[in-house]
């Protein structure tokens, strides 16, 4: 008997529900936007480019979802934007019921965000760090509230070297080496805060998700030339769709049997492909000394204690 996967159907009604995706307007985010409203959820599009986010909106509206839209301004590469979303959301709302930690960039060239950090772990992690440490007294008020934050397969190549995280003492800077750091401390972080939800008797989860190979344009950073450009086509073309990619990380926000520190990614031959099951993680991202430096470091880097 052939096990039944799980797919937009297997979402429970969220009517009553406020969620938070960011990098709400395309790719996995636009998608776990449309499907969180289409059952009903009161749903906060952060993104970077409000026009944008307004075209996403009203292309979700064509579907004639149940639930809300809110389009909000969110630069998760700048600590000055992550708090003033935040104080928006704590004055507007009186419940978090998830903190969908979406939105990423990916081989980026080492620049660095408006606080000085190096791109993709500023981006990735730190946004996403101070974010939720600024919206934890929603989360807390809320029972049984969730952050899901989304790693990827290449976190398995990720390596924290906690003396050079920004690439500025002598440590070579390659895009994906950096991408890697920066998932596989999406993991760090997300099992370090399921710990701090325990150890304070917080009625919360964190769970993680990847969405293994997927259509979007996470990765335009490649398109360097014509040929390069043609190649990364070539290869989108042959993944998944966003809206496949995107289940993994919807599961995780409201699946009611997740636990706290689940993982999903696809079922597929290497999670490349698939629908969303619970999977492993490498030893590193479960290695809590790691996890513990990082949540120092990152107190410190973005001035947010929790």
């Amino acid at each position: 008997m052939t096990k039944q996967k799980w797919t937009f159907e297997n979402i429970p009604d969220l009517k009553g529900k406020y969620i938070i995706v960011t990098g709400g307007n395309s790719g996995l985010g636009y998608e776990s936007v449309k499907a969180f409203a289409l059952k009903g959820a009161r749903v906060v599009l952060a993104c970077r480019n409000m026009e944008k986010g307004e075209k996403a909106r009203l292309e979700i509206l064509k579907e004639k979802p149940t639930g809300d839209i809110l389009v909000m301004q969110l630069d998760l590469a700048s600590l000055a934007s992550v708090k003033a979303f935040s104080d928006k959301m704590m004055q507007e709302f009186e419940q978090l019921d998830v903190l969908l930690n979406n939105a990423g960039i990916m081989a980026t060239p080492n620049v660095k965000t408006a606080d000085g950090f190096e791109a993709q772990l500023g981006t990735n992690h730190l946004g996403h760090f101070a974010l939720t440490g600024h919206l934890l007294p929603l989360l807390k008020a809320t029972p049984g509230s969730r952050v899901v934050n989304v790693s990827s397969l290449a976190h398995k190549g990720g390596k924290m070297d906690f003396n050079d995280l920004m690439f500025e003492k002598g440590r070579k800077f390659r895009p994906m080496r950096a991408y890697g750091q920066s998932k596989l401390a999406n993991l760090l972080f997300t099992y370090e805060l399921q710990r701090y939800f325990e150890a304070r008797n917080i009625n919360s989860l964190a769970v993680a998700a990847h969405p293994g190979g997927s259509n979007t344009r996470l990765a335009n950073h490649f398109e360097t030339n014509p040929f390069m450009e043609w190649v990364s086509k070539l290869a989108r073309g042959a993944m998944q769709s966003a809206a496949i990619g995107a289940l993994p990380q919807i599961r995780a926000s409201v699946d009611p049997g997740a636990q706290g520190a689940d993982y999903y990614g696809p079922d597929g031959l290497g999670e490349i492909f698939g629908h969303p099951v619970k999977v492993g993680s490498s030893a590193a991202s479960r290695n809590k000394e790691d996890a513990r430096q990082l949540w120092e470091w990152s107190v410190r880097k973005t001035g947010v204690a929790y």
